[in-house]
């Protein structure tokens, strides 16, 4: 019979989670010691993708050197004496997987969906209708011309793959794309994809340089 591990109600730690097949995943998610690695595989395989079946889970310490496998689904995170600042990496051990192949990293490898200006103009709502509604309500606002050059000194030193918070808010995320976006306006920006889901409006989602970002 295994034996008991008893640990403070409140306890938890906060972990960096990697991925063997998605080289750009990165994620922090806090668990509390009590969470068994079942149910850290739980959660984790709905943000990864990868099945808990087809998951094994590596403990890293903050000096990135490797704890053990997590391979006993029953035992809960505190049985590893983990702290905050590990890394928890995912292997998939499917080579059927979703995450194989590399095309979740590779944006080159799927097929891209185009839409046509005229079916684009069709639709009920999108973000060229929301742009002309927001000058409309503001017409003074959209007279301020900003030069195409704008924020370029700030974005010369952010790089497609940099982490970094986003305030107001404090949502952290991963630089996806940095440059001109004719479509949004003016100037340079820059586009986050969140740790976390959000429930914000697409044009709410939009990163740019009317955030301030904080990089680590």
């Amino acid at each position: 019979m295994a034996s008991q591990l008893h640990l403070p109600a409140d306890d938890s730690v906060q972990f960096l989670v990697t991925h063997s097949n998605i080289k750009t995943f990165s994620a922090e998610i806090c668990f509390t010691l009590q969470t068994t690695v079942e149910a850290v595989k739980d959660k984790l395989w709905k943000k990864s993708g990868t099945s808990m079946v087809s998951m094994r889970l590596e403990l890293y310490d903050d000096a990135d050197s490797k704890v053990g496998d997590l391979n006993e689904d029953f035992r809960p995170l505190g049985f590893y004496s983990p702290h905050n600042g590990y890394r928890l990496h995912i292997v998939d051990l499917d080579p059927t997987s979703v995450t194989s192949g590399g095309w979740l990293d590779d944006t080159s490898l799927v097929e891209k969906y185009t839409i046509s200006d005229e079916a684009y103009n069709k639709l009920d709502s999108n973000f060229r209708k929301f742009k002309e509604k927001m000058i409309s309500q503001n017409p003074t606002a959209s007279s301020k011309k900003l030069p195409d050059n704008y924020m370029e000194d700030l974005c010369a030193n952010i790089e497609v793959g940099d982490r970094c918070e986003v305030e107001p808010g404090a949502k952290r995320g991963l630089v996806k794309f940095v440059g001109k976006a004719e479509a949004l306006g003016p100037g340079f920006w820059v586009g986050i994809q969140y740790d976390e889901r959000t429930t914000s409006s697409p044009a709410e989602q939009t990163t740019a340089w009317c955030c301030r970002l904080v990089f680590f």
